[in-house]
């Protein structure tokens, strides 16, 4: 079995900072997956400052093949220590997910992961060592397809003693919560502004302390192929097209005159939809055997736009409410951050004749440079990106 992992994070500024005291880091090798959390003393920019360096040493030292002792020492012996409180550094979590299924997940005064399978919280046996006079917990394991982690700072536990609710809210609480929100989303993301949004209103949205949660859920390996704009010769509008389908995974065709392209090379009609609740998104298509058919430059600029604000931590259930809109633009949207660990670009570089022949302001650059955002953006969330030009 060879699994993906679908990875997301949220973290709550302790309220009056600008600046947050946890870190998340989120690295591949060739053949596994990093989360790193780690907590920062304290509040602000010096909390940042520690979590960041915390992170990244930890981060460079595990891609490089360092074994924790040594990540551990390098840390307590790299970062100040607390004049007052005479404790260093950070705290921290690592999990390393192997695509052959195989697990590692290493603690260091972080709250317990809440390990979740089957519609249950598991908990997982592990050993405790003394690394440079810190205890460590280790685990390992091996996962299964639609597990799910949740790996958290300490101000998630400390949400009940917030203005809402001071009942001490558990450890216990968290994992019975994230089991519930479990049934109702199999989504990485939605899971981390679930559990985001319920630390927020614990704390009466003045969160009392940093507070980060990182999500990772076991999945397979899903593909989403796009095309779009027709390639510069038209001799290859078959070649493009013979390409695009023969892959594995989801169709998304992208533009009116790539759709027509593709309806005529595969000698398939294409029925447009005449009910679309958004007027400022062209309507979608549907043409037999593709999943998702849209108008080309403003449908990807507006998923663009909804990509970009996932990317930068800004989704909330309004955020959602706007993913779940029957639009092309949500639904592209929607499935590269949902649906995707792979991203393929068919892209082809002729000018396209609408727009030659319209007062619209695109040109061929204006594609390209969406192309161009669209896998940068992509890539930041994780994702391997593909592009053959055509």
């Amino acid at each position: 079995m060879s699994v993906s992992v679908d990875i997301s994070w949220k973290s709550l500024n302790k309220h009056g900072e600008e600046l947050c005291g946890d870190k998340v880091e989120i690295l591949k090798t060739k053949d596994s997956e990093i989360v790193i959390l780690a907590d920062g003393m304290g509040s602000g920019v010096k909390a940042n400052i520690l979590a960041t360096l915390t992170s990244k040493i930890l981060g460079t030292m595990f891609l490089e093949g360092a074994a924790i002792e040594s990540c551990v020492e390098t840390i307590a012996k790299t970062l100040p220590v607390c004049k007052v409180r005479e404790v260093a550094y950070a705290t921290f979590s690592i999990l390393q997910i192997f695509h052959n299924g195989e697990a590692y997940l290493v603690e260091f005064d972080n709250p317990q992961c809440i390990f979740v399978r089957d519609g249950k919280i598991v908990d997982y046996p592990y050993e405790e060592r003394v690394i440079e006079g810190k205890d460590i917990r280790e685990y390992r394991f091996n996962v299964r397809l639609k597990d799910c982690f949740v790996l958290m700072s300490d101000g998630v536990i400390w949400a009940g003693e917030g203005e809402l609710m001071n009942l001490g809210w558990t450890w216990k609480d968290m994992a019975d919560y994230t089991l519930k929100c479990t049934k109702q989303t199999l989504s990485a993301s939605r899971l981390a502004a679930m559990l985001s949004q319920l630390c927020d209103d614990l704390y009466g949205n003045k969160p009392g302390d940093d507070t980060t949660v990182a999500v990772a859920r076991v999945i397979e390996r899903r593909i989403v192929n796009i095309f779009t704009g027709p390639p510069t010769h038209k001799e290859d509008d078959e070649r493009v097209v013979r390409d695009f389908m023969k892959q594995e995974g989801l169709k998304v065709v992208c533009g009116g005159t790539s759709a027509n392209i593709t309806s005529r090379v595969l000698k398939r009609e294409i029925v447009t939809s005449v009910n679309y609740a958004d007027p400022t998104v062209p309507p979608t298509a549907a043409i037999e055997g593709l999943d998702l058919v849209t108008e080309g430059v403003l449908t990807i600029g507006k998923s663009l736009g909804l990509l970009k604000r996932y990317e930068q931590d800004e989704f909330d259930e309004a955020f959602f409410d706007e993913l779940d809109a029957d639009n092309g633009a949500a639904k592209l949207a929607k499935l590269i951050i949902e649906e995707c660990t792979q991203l393929n670009l068919f892209v082809g570089k002729a000018m396209n004749v609408a727009h030659k022949n319209s007062n619209l302001p695109f040109d061929l650059s204006v594609r390209m440079n969406l192309v161009e955002q669209l896998k940068e953006c992509v890539e930041h969330l994780g994702k391997a990106v593909n592009i053959k030009y055509y």
